[in-house]
């Protein structure tokens, strides 16, 4: 199945066998981000969970990057050509902070997604390039990737939930270093640190079949799994447990909890319908 170009096709989605893969698609820029791109990523995560077949999303690079972040090449640029650098010099104050609080929303929904997600990271992986991976439940990484947080290194403070995504994931001291003492990072230091799940020589091989296998569970089970982890970081216990009760109440009287049961004594794998 052939992949769909979305809006301006700086993005590509496609799904098959309950497996939906966006691919941001500008990889003569290294995939960084771009107004443009910013738009069609939203709307492709927005179609990816309405498809109601969608049990897995796949967030990935075309070429040979994941995403470097911001595209600085066109932010530094004087050439009275670039549009998108007269427009940008051209906006107002106002202007930039309703784009970046758009911007902004792709993280919190790729946070929030209710099925599993894997950041697929085949290269560089940067700048809010480095916030969209974190942003998943799975970073698997190519051995061959590279990060950095780069941000201060542009003169800018950090955007797309860095500081916040960075502490949940490598804790608040390592987190700080990685901010104001950004250096390239191979995938194995990444994998050490936290930054990354897992590091492969395969790269499509293993998010394959780690796709596939999250694709096989109860979609309840694993949405409401994921509420329960959000809710774990913020939440007091108390809470948290008037929350966790309900979800699991709900998934235990579920038809796929019947049906793992079955399998169990029936000492098969169970097939679940999401029901």
């Amino acid at each position: 199945m052939s992949a769909t170009a979305i809006g301006s096709g700086t993005v590509l989605f496609q799904l098959h066998d309950g497996v939906g893969t966006v691919t941001l698609n500008r990889p003569e820029r290294r995939n960084a981000i771009s107004w443009p791109l910013v738009q069609d990523l939203l709307a492709a995560i927005e179609r990816a969970g309405a498809e109601r077949d969608l049990r897995v999303l796949v967030l990935t690079g075309a070429g040979a990057d994941f995403c470097v972040g911001a595209d600085l090449a066109r932010v530094g640029s004087d050439s009275a050509q670039d549009q998108e650098t007269r427009t940008l010099r051209g906006r107002s104050v106002a202007d930039d902070r309703e784009r970046l609080r758009r911007a902004s929303a792709i993280v919190e929904t790729l946070a929030h997604f209710p099925a599993p997600t894997i950041a697929a990271v085949n290269g560089a992986c940067a700048g809010a390039g480095l916030s969209l991976a974190l942003a998943a439940d799975f970073r698997i990484a190519a051995r061959k990737a590279v990060f950095n947080t780069a941000f201060v290194s542009a003169g800018v403070s950090g955007d797309l939930g860095s500081a916040w995504l960075l502490t949940r994931a490598v804790g608040g001291a390592r987190a700080r270093a990685l901010l104001l003492d950004p250096a390239k990072l191979t995938a194995a230091e990444a994998a050490d640190l936290g930054l990354v799940t897992e590091t492969t020589a395969d790269l499509a091989a293993r998010v394959g079949a780690l796709a596939a296998k999250l694709a096989a569970q109860a979609p309840k089970a694993m949405q409401y799994a994921k509420e329960n982890l959000t809710d774990a970081g913020t939440a007091t216990l108390p809470d948290y447990l008037r929350r966790e009760v309900p979800r699991m109440v709900e998934c235990a009287r579920s038809g796929d909890a019947r049906r793992a049961a079955q399998a169990f004594l029936e000492k098969r794998k169970p097939v679940f319908t999401g029901e």
